[in-house]
């Protein structure tokens, strides 16, 4: 397969990431998504079952009514799904994958052509993401792409480790098998 001319330079993307960073911050506060849950879950349980939500510590640490913008938060949720959404109907053709089907050929080879397979397995993915993220109190916007630009030796440490188990997840997924 030949190599394909990138849509986007990844150096405008990264400008352009970085200078919507800025304005986040500027405007609002650093970018983060995981941490929205939690503080919806704090919102709910303060309003449904205030003793339980202030038992629970780590539901107390995001009880506070100033932690409760649901609103921007979910925009910024949204907003990531509507922007792929919006990104996959713009470039459809256009994409790497676009000529073997959407899925990625080695991952065909491995497993299959199954779109359910396929669903779950990003779904489990993000699942064990999102659950991780909480964990480390940050997911990857928070932690490696603010927390890394405010120098947050959090942020370096969640960014090592993210990408230490990436590679050892891929290097087990897409082992040579036979």
């Amino acid at each position: 397969m030949e190599e394909r001319e990138a849509i986007i330079s990844w150096k405008v993307a990264g400008i352009a990431l970085g200078l919507l960073l800025i304005v986040a911050t500027a405007l609002v506060k650093p970018l983060g998504v995981s941490t929205q849950f939690v503080v919806t879950d704090a919102a709910v349980m303060h309003a449904v079952a205030p003793a339980a939500a202030e038992s629970n510590a780590y539901l107390a640490k995001y009880g506070e009514k100033e932690d409760w913008g649901v609103g921007y938060g979910w925009m910024l949720v949204f907003g990531m799904f509507a922007g792929g959404l919006v990104t996959s109907r713009l470039l459809r053709g256009r994409q790497p994958q676009a000529d073997q089907g959407s899925m990625p050929a080695m991952w065909v080879q491995l497993f299959g052509d199954s779109r359910r397979k396929r669903f779950a397995a990003a779904f489990a993915g993000g699942v064990l993401l999102l659950f991780g993220a909480r964990l480390a109190g940050g997911c990857t916007s928070g932690h490696m792409i603010s927390g890394i630009s405010q120098l947050a030796l959090s942020s370096f440490v969640f960014g090592v480790c993210t990408f230490a188990a990436a590679i050892l997840a891929a290097k087990f997924l897409y082992r040579q098998r036979g």
